[in-house]
């Protein structure tokens, strides 16, 4: 039996690179989680306020992702990662001195530098990775976020009892250390300014070198596949996502079922502690389920499904998506409602690193950060919605609606991305 990780292998050492900065980056991650305790135990604010701060966050990661992706296809990605990460950095580090209407200008800033780091590692990935290899190369960074993911909220739940400010310096300073490392050890493999892949380094055809004075990488060329991966002919060198009517139409279908699976840190936590009476002990651990499935089985999945056409990932990434958080109407035990996070994290590793390949598919090589930006963007509409939504239908109607509603939208987005045209994975010939 064909060892299912080896798909990894054959991911160029820039992916391996990305990935390991992204560990370093969210096994310090914890501000976020924690920001409305900050700012409710040691800033006196209500939660209504606190909320706002969220919602304040939320609405600038849907402004930035589009800007960052812009600014990718400009100086290419690993400049904007880097300035990104080190911007954040300092950020959270200056964080527990901001007070008053200072801390909205602080909470500002955060948004900025760190969601401008998401779309930027998403075009790095579609830039450093032939077609084939994107479900598995998006599969390897959310390997080492959920990594990072498993340290960062564990230890920042220890730290938040000593003092608040623990959490900004530990974020900030992995931030930090996550920018060095990017940048010097891509200083090393003379990784500096725009990146060219591998591909379309075999695309331009031949052995090339860096010319003196030049930022751009020039990668030594080795054999040229006999056989290049079919360009999809709807793509235009010009091309723009907000006139792709296709991408348009992925990304609206892509809202609706990300709005469902945001439920899971915003109305999920209220159904299960107060309206099941579980504990937040209880409702925690599912989290903790949710983080080692992903990090033991994301990446041989996605390699099963590799030859998969995306449509018919994309629909099932969505029907189970819709499955386990509907399910919730019927359960009542703790066993019931670890028994739906499996469904729905099922669909979660299916959906993301499919909905990211496809969304790199649709995008010409000079377009990709303006695509994976206004992707990006989607999924930060759909963390400011999502919650929003789903907390005042479960206030006016109660849970079995909720979930009722949300499972309906599962399947809606699993019928929709169904019916999309046809685009088989780069590596296959038809759909």
């Amino acid at each position: 039996m064909l060892n299912p990780w080896s798909g990894l292998k054959g991911l160029s050492a820039r992916l391996w690179l990305l990935a390991t900065a992204t560990l370093i980056n969210r096994a310090g991650t914890m501000v976020l989680a924690f920001l409305t305790l900050y700012l409710t135990k040691t800033q006196g604010y209500t939660a209504a306020q606190a909320g706002a701060f969220l919602a304040l966050y939320g609405g600038v990661a849907i402004g930035a992702a589009p800007l960052a992706g812009r600014l990718c296809d400009r100086f290419g990605p690993l400049p904007v990662i880097v300035a990104g990460l080190l911007s954040n950095g300092l950020v959270l580090l200056a964080f527990p001195w901001a007070h008053g209407p200072w801390i909205v200008l602080a909470t500002f800033a955060m948004a900025a530098t760190n969601e401008t780091t998401r779309p930027a590692a998403l075009a790095a990935v579609t830039a450093w990775s032939a077609p084939e290899e994107r479900r598995m190369g998006f599969a390897l960074i959310r390997l080492a976020i959920n990594l990072g993911v498993s340290i960062g909220p564990a230890l920042g739940g220890f730290l938040a009892t000593r003092s608040f400010r623990f959490l900004f310096w530990i974020d900030g300073a992995t931030a930090l250390a996550a920018g060095v490392v990017l940048l010097a050890v891509a200083a090393r493999l003379g990784l500096t300014g725009r990146v060219v892949s591998d591909r379309q380094e075999r695309a331009a055809g031949g052995a090339q070198t860096r010319p003196p004075g030049s930022d751009t990488l020039r990668v030594q060329a080795v054999d040229a596949p006999s056989s290049p991966a079919p360009a999809d002919p709807r793509r235009r060198r010009d091309a723009s996502p907000w006139t792709d009517g296709r991408f348009l139409i992925f990304l609206a279908v892509n809202l609706l079922v990300t709005m469902v699976f945001f439920q899971h840190n915003s109305t999920m936590a209220l159904y299960v502690v107060q309206t099941l009476g579980l504990s937040t002990a209880i409702y925690g651990l599912m989290f903790t389920l949710n983080t080692l499935v992903i990090v033991l089985l994301e990446v041989p999945i996605n390699a099963a499904m590799a030859d998969w056409p995306f449509r018919r990932s994309l629909a099932l990434g969505a029907l189970l998506s819709g499955l386990g958080f509907g399910g919730l109407a019927l359960v009542s035990s703790a066993w019931g409602v670890a028994a739906t996070v499996l469904v729905w994290t099922f669909g979660e590793m299916i959906l993301f690193p499919t909905a990211a390949a496809f969304s790199a598919h649709c995008a010409p090589p000079e377009r990709q950060g303006a695509y994976m930006g206004l992707y990006s963007m989607s999924s930060a509409a759909a963390f400011a919605l999502g919650p929003w939504a789903g907390t005042r239908l479960l206030a006016a109607w109660g849970g079995p609606v909720l979930w009722g509603i949300v499972f309906l939208c599962g399947l809606v987005a699993a019928g929709l991305f169904w019916r999309m045209a046809e685009t088989a994975p780069p590596s296959r010939v038809s759909g």
